[in-house]
Order: C-alpha cells, then structure tokens, then sequence
C-alpha cells in the first residue's frame, strides 16, 4: 500500500475513536438527563399524591420535572414555596 493511504485510514481511525468518544459522553449526559427528569417526576407525583389532600398541588411540566430530578428533594421544597408564595 502507499504511504498516503495508511496515513488516511490511520487518520479516519483516529477520528472515529476521537467522535466515538464525544458521542458515548453525549449519550451518557442524554440518560442521565432522563433518568433524572424520571426521577422528577416520581417525586412530583408522590408529592401531589400525599399532599393533593391539603390542597398542595404542583403541576408536572418540564420545567417542574427538570427542578424536582436535578434538585430531587430541595427542589421539591422549592417548588412548594414558589407555588406557596404565586398562587
């Protein structure tokens, strides 16, 4: 073979290891975001399951899911206050 196409493969090579690397972090991020807005979402609804009695209801959208799954039980709280101090 050349010279030319060895250095050609060894730099395609090169270049999906160097992409595969960048797309496995992107799929790591993108689950882990999902298991969190999951995770969100099973919080809000035990929230609004227990406490939808007294009249503490929280709506679950994406922005209340991404809060209560990043912050898990702080962000509970803080969207108990928020809700507690607009509505």
């Amino acid at each position: 073979m050349e010279l030319k196409l060895i250095l050609l493969i060894a730099l395609g090579l090169l270049g999906l290891f160097l992409m595969g690397g960048v797309l496995f972090k992107v799929f790591k991020f993108g689950l882990r975001l999902i298991l969190q807005l999951f995770m969100g979402g099973v919080l809000l609804l035990f929230f609004n399951i227990f406490l939808g009695q007294l009249g503490l209801r929280i709506a679950i959208n994406p922005v209340t899911l991404l809060t209560a799954g990043l912050l898990q039980v702080p962000g509970v709280i803080l969207l108990v206050l928020l809700h507690y101090f607009f509505v």
